[in-house]
């Protein structure tokens, strides 16, 4: 954790300032970290005074690491449906699964996920684990956290991947704390060091101006959270035949110190801007809330969503929802159309993977024009409403 020294510090600011993630403040005469925070390090390098440093807990080796094998995903279950995340992961662990000759194993909890289960063998698992309870049915962050930890030490995988949702990011953590394990959160790439089996882990870094690979070559299981849509899902072969065990689930793995009240789905929550196949993306250059009704219009011409930048969701435009970015979503559609969006790294991490990028801007030197497929320069204003006349033109001459 960061810790800082407050009566060495100053409040001279430097450290705010050279904080990429904006996790440091100085509302007084002390500098403040919130969770935002990645122990990156810069502020610790540039502050005059030397008050803050990283208190770091020394971990010892593990001495029987030998004893773990086996790639492990977590597989989550919501809405009704497996998220589309587990079987992008499915197809990175078989991967790495055979690199190694070692089994590729799921671990499913859910309120009733049985059938399911012939989906994620045809994916490429070969053991599905279930842990199936109606108590299940709703996510708990300390139950499904004490059932993955019991299934860790029990089966001792060598690498554990899970989603970078809202599920993933919140257990976890939680789980690689209770097996003293290293975890690597946001990864958009890994590989595998098949001699000794060493999980190579990608992410941006530096508000990903650079791609750091992380290693954890002392303990195991090495433990990953992958961004959504940046790994391909495997080609479901229907003929593979795995293994399925119901894990018995007791008393005292069930125990809670939540209690759900209600779920409440609100409309927001049912946009998922990482399933679409268009995107009409607006940031800081749409002025105003109102700018997204020009951008709406457009997306429903073509079919497609609305998405935003950090900006535009900060300046309380648009809901978090729809944001796309290092602190957003990650997302691939087949058009993504950049209205007003700069280009800063933060948001390009997000949409690099679009097969065609359209970007509109006034500023000709904007760095979005670096990644567009196609670049318009000139004011979205004018732009779009001849882009949404020009489609309804041709709808129309189509006879739709």
């Amino acid at each position: 954790m960061l810790i800082i020294d407050c009566e060495k510090c100053t409040a001279c600011g430097v450290c705010e300032t050279s904080c990429a993630f904006g996790a440091i403040s100085v509302p007084e005469d002390c500098a403040v970290v919130n969770e935002s925070c990645t122990l990156c390090g810069a502020c610790v390098d540039n502050c005059p005074e030397g008050a803050l440093h990283i208190h770091t807990i020394d971990k010892h080796p593990q001495t029987d690491i030998s004893d773990y094998s086996g790639i492990m995903v977590f597989a989550e279950y919501r809405h009704g449906k497996i998220a589309p995340v587990s079987y992008e992961l499915l197809g990175i662990g078989r991967k790495l699964a055979d690199k190694r000759c070692v089994q590729l194993i799921v671990i499913l909890p859910g309120g009733k996920v049985t059938e399911y289960t012939d989906s994620l063998i045809a994916a490429g698992a070969d053991t599905v684990l279930l842990a199936e309870h109606p108590f299940l049915e709703q996510f708990r962050e300390d139950v499904y956290a004490n059932i993955l930890e019991t299934v860790i030490r029990q089966y001792k995988p060598e690498v554990v991947l899970a989603g970078a949702t809202a599920i993933g990011r919140s257990v976890i953590p939680y789980v690689a704390t209770a097996v003293d394990a290293g975890l690597t959160a946001d990864c958009t790439r890994l590989e595998i060091r098949e001699e000794d089996g060493t999980l190579l882990q990608t992410r941006p870094a530096f508000g990903g101006n650079i791609m750091a690979t992380i290693e954890c070559p002392q303990t195991r299981p090495q433990m990953a959270t992958v961004r959504p849509n940046v790994m391909a899902p495997a080609q479901p072969d229907p003929s593979r035949s795995g293994e399925v065990v119901h894990l018995p689930l007791t008393e005292e793995l069930l125990q809670s110190q939540v209690e759900v009240v209600e779920t409440v789905s609100s409309a927001d929550d049912q946009v998922n801007i990482q399933e679409a196949e268009i995107l009409v993306a607006g940031g800081r250059g749409l002025e105003s809330a109102k700018g997204f009704t020009l951008l709406r219009e457009l997306a429903v011409e073509l079919g497609g969503s609305v998405a935003a930048s950090r900006a535009a969701v900060d300046s309380g435009w648009i809901p978090y929802a729809h944001q796309v970015g290092q602190t957003g979503k990650t997302v691939s559609p087949k058009l993504y159309i950049a209205c007003g969006i700069s280009g800063a790294v933060q948001h390009a991490v997000g949409m690099q993977s679009a097969e065609i990028v359209v970007a509109i801007n006034r500023d000709k030197n904007a760095p979005v024009f670096d990644i567009a497929t196609y670049g318009v320069v000139g004011d979205l204003f004018e732009v779009i409403p001849e882009l949404i006349k020009r489609l309804q033109e041709v709808k129309n001459d189509a006879g739709e």
